[in-house]
This record gives structure tokens, sequence and C-alpha cells, in this order.
């Protein structure tokens, strides 16, 4: 169950566990902060003029926290640390077993309380998994976060979003022989059906009508048939006349098919490998929700990627949904093939933006780590500087890869007219311009989110396992171009 964000117009008149945002530089409590007891208002200021920055004062029937909101360069730097003084402030909660939590706002811009929250909220995620220990099993002990004179439209529109980045790592966190292409399908309907957007789904026989030759090679060693799934929000009174399309790799397990990945090495957390369609279906469950005046369509193909059977081999040569001749030279590179169907799919919308996720290239992880996301397209200067506005807001950061014209020479092929796979160096590049070639004369941007999408380790309020990145950049980018 997730963390409830609701909102009140004052405290509760009695004892109720809350914490207090001051403004940075603060050394004593303010009047305005709730009334303690003479020893326990000397406490916090004892604390405060010792420079402590987040800290508790125990009421016995309630407790008091303090978080001081400290000044870094940008707004959008602030915002982040406050998410991650949420992370800190779980811990405490979780310690002392609170279950309701209020939040007072004493910064002089009052901006103070929603990232915070955001970083509770975040932070208190579990995935439910598969445990049969009752014990194993007991949810988090914190149910309610209420933010004290907050707008309720803000903090009914943050939840939303919350909702699906929670949606998009529950998915990414569930193991394949739960998550199949259909399930995946399936899944992507049932959260329509919540959210109130369309889901069409096509069937294998479908997917060989439409001849996407990427997406039927990727799945020919699998005995789980692929999927193509639409989603569609399109209100009444969108203010884009041409719809912005949302494409997102939905390898659901991948092996690395007859070219197989080492394992344990890399092998062992693949079933994160269809993060980027996890993503877009966030996005799209969040823009439903907040009934935000979008056309918005998002396309996620999906399969495993299996070296059995008549598995796709090295040296085979496809010929895509555009048209396009590809040679394999690698059966690892299978996210960019069934992308590439997709993509040129995409072109029949007539679409203002494509927008593309995917957990694609280790080049990608490499070069930038989970710090950031790795982002290239033919959208123009003034969208991706849009899109890194939105990446610094949400602090999931972008970092311009370029799509010059000499990379090209990474993917030719001698008998087909292009490659699936480029050289050792611009590994991440050469999959973008792999890409580039079935999106041509659209404006579009590729995200690879290979190394944020899935933490074996926790980093603060992003956690372990599936992060949902990606949801909050693309929704923020897109609503705010409406």
């Amino acid at each position: 169950m997730s963390l409830q964000l609701a909102t009140t117009a004052a405290l509760p008149a009695g004892p109720a566990d809350t914490v207090v945002i001051l403004p940075a530089g603060s050394l004593t409590l303010p009047a305005e902060a709730p009334a303690l007891p003479e020893a326990a208002r000397a406490y916090a200021d004892q604390q405060l003029a010792a420079e402590q920055r987040l800290f508790a004062v125990n009421l016995y029937s309630h407790r008091l926290y303090v978080v001081v909101a400290e000044a870094k360069k940008t707004a959008d730097l602030s915002a982040e640390q406050l998410r991650r003084k949420g992370h800190e402030l779980h811990a405490k909660l979780k310690t002392a077993k609170v279950q309701e939590l209020h939040i007072v706002d004493l910064t002089a811009d009052k901006q103070a309380a929603l990232p915070l929250a955001e970083g509770l909220y975040l932070s208190a995620y579990q995935f439910e998994g598969y445990k049969t220990d009752e014990k194993s099993k007991k949810p988090a002990d914190l149910r309610r976060v209420v933010l004290v004179g907050a707008a309720e439209a803000e903090v009914t529109t943050l939840a939303n979003l919350l909702s699906g980045v929670v949606l998009a790592r529950d998915l990414v966190n569930m193991p394949y022989n739960k998550l199949t292409a259909t399930m995946f399908a399936e899944q992507m309907a049932a959260a329509g059906e919540a959210a109130g957007y369309h889901t069409e789904i096509f069937d294998q026989a479908r997917i060989e009508a439409l001849r996407m030759g990427g997406l039927l090679a990727v799945n020919q060693g699998s005995p789980e048939p692929p999927t193509f799934t639409i989603m569609e929000w399109k209100p009444e009174g969108a203010s884009n006349e041409r719809p912005y399309v949302l494409v997102g790799k939905g390898v659901v397990f991948d092996t690395g098919g007859l070219s197989l990945k080492p394992t344990p090495a890399s092998m062992d957390m693949m079933k994160c490998d269809m993060a980027g369609g996890a993503a877009m279906t966030g996005v799209m469950y969040a823009l439903a929700k907040n009934r935000v005046p979008l056309h918005v369509v998002a396309l996620v193909p999906a399969t495993d990627n299996r070296p059995g059977g008549p598995a796709f081999a090295p040296g085979d040569v496809l010929t895509m949904h555009s048209g396009l001749t590809v040679e394999v030279l690698n059966t690892d590179a299978e996210g960019r093939l069934i992308l590439a169907d997709a993509l040129h799919f995409a072109k029949k919308y007539q679409p203002e933006l494509v927008i593309d996720a995917a957990t694609l290239t280790g080049s990608a992880a490499r070069a930038i780590g989970k710090e950031g996301i790795v982002a290239m397209g033919t959208c123009g200067d003034d969208t991706m500087q849009a899109l890194g506005q939105a990446g610094r807001r949400v602090h999931e950061r972008i970092v311009e890869f370029p799509l010059w014209d000499e990379y090209a020479e990474h993917i030719k092929s001698d008998i087909a007219d292009i490659n699936n796979l480029g050289k050792a160096e611009a590994g991440a590049i050469s999959a973008g311009k792999f890409l580039e070639r079935f999106i041509e004369g659209t404006p579009w941007i590729h995200l690879d989110i290979a190394a944020p999408a899935y933490l074996t380790a926790p980093d603060s309020y992003r956690g372990k396992g599936g992060t949902g990145t990606a949801v909050r950049l693309i929704y923020n980018f897109l609503t705010s171009r409406k």
C-alpha cells in the first residue's frame, strides 16, 4: 500500500507527530512553531545553535522533528536536498514507528513541504513481493503524511505522479515468471482501467501482419509470444494538435540470446530490461490521473530474449517494419531492434515529438553512472534545453550525447542497410544512431536509462531495485509544455 498524502488547514488540537521545516540559518525555533515545554524548546534551540539540520524532540506522547532547509546554489538543488532530508527523516520515523506525520513549512516562500513529502513517499516504497512468512510481510508503519496549509490540488497532483513512479517500480521489480510479455501488456491495460487511458494490445498475428521484423526476431527463441501495447490519453480540449508519442523498451527478460550474457555478472538483474516500458506506463498513469490536457500516446513492444529453438543468430539479416534491412552482429543488442519497429510505427501519428526510454547500453552506464541519464536526439536545442531544465527540477539529470554524421560509419553493414552493433567506442551513441534511422523526419529524443533504472544498492530515496527513473522527468517535461 502506497503512502497517503493529504492536506489540512491547521494542526490537530491534540498531540500529533509533526515536522517543522525551518529556513536556512535558523538558530532558534520561531514563534510560529508548535508550542513546546520550556525544557524541550531549550533543547531544540541548543541543537539549532550546534548547526544540527535534522533532529527530533521527544515529547513522549508524540515527537517534533525539525528539518532545516539548507540553501544550495539553485532552487532545484535546494529541492533535491529536501527530498534527501525526507529520506533521512523516514529512517527516524521508521525507528519511532510513526504512523501519521504532519508537515509544517515555516520557510519564507513555502516551497519546502512538497519536496520533503516527495522524499518521504519515495523512501517509504517497498515492493510487496511474494514472501509467505507473515512476519516478513509486515507493512510499513507510516501510512499518512499531512501537509499543513498546502494547496489540495498541488498535493493531489504530486500524489498521482508518485503513484506513477510506484507503478513503474513495481513492474520493474516483478520477476519474469510473473511478468511475461502478455502479463506486462495486461498490467498496462489494468493501469489504464484505473487511471482512465485507453489501451490496445496487438498479439503475435497482428505484429506479423505489421511486419515488425525486429520484435519478431528477438522473440523467436521464446516460448512466449510478443505483444505490442498502445496506450492513449486523449482528453477533450487537449492543447496539442499533434500527439506526443512515448516509446518504451519492453524486454521482460534478457539472456542476451545466442550472444549469451555472463552470469551472475550481468544476467541476474535482467528482469529490469523493460524499465523503459514501465516508465512510460507510469507517465501515462500520472497524466491520466491528473487529467493533464495533453494528447499522449505510448507504445511498448514487449518480449523476452532467449537462445532457445529457432532463436535469431549473429549473421541473420532482418527486414524491419520500416522496410530497412539490418544485419545482426550480436543478439544481445536486441533492445534497439524492438524499439526501431516501434519508433517507425510512431511516425503514423504525425507526432509533435517522440521520446523513447530504454535500458539500452552498458556504454551509457559506464559513461555517466547512476547519477544521470544519457540523452540524444533530433528535437532541436530549445526542446533539449527544456528537457534538461525538467531533469534538473526533479533531479533526473540528462547528459546530451552527439549524433554527429560520422557516427553512421559505426553501424555500416557489408550486406544490409545497417548492422545492429557499433564499435567498442561510443557504444551508446551508435545505438542512438541506429534508432535515428527509423525515426527520420520526426522530432525525437532518446533516453538511455541503463544505469539509474535499477540499483543493486540503496541510494537515498531512490532505494534498491527498480527506481521508476524517467517517470518524473518525462511527466515534468510534458506538463511544462501544455
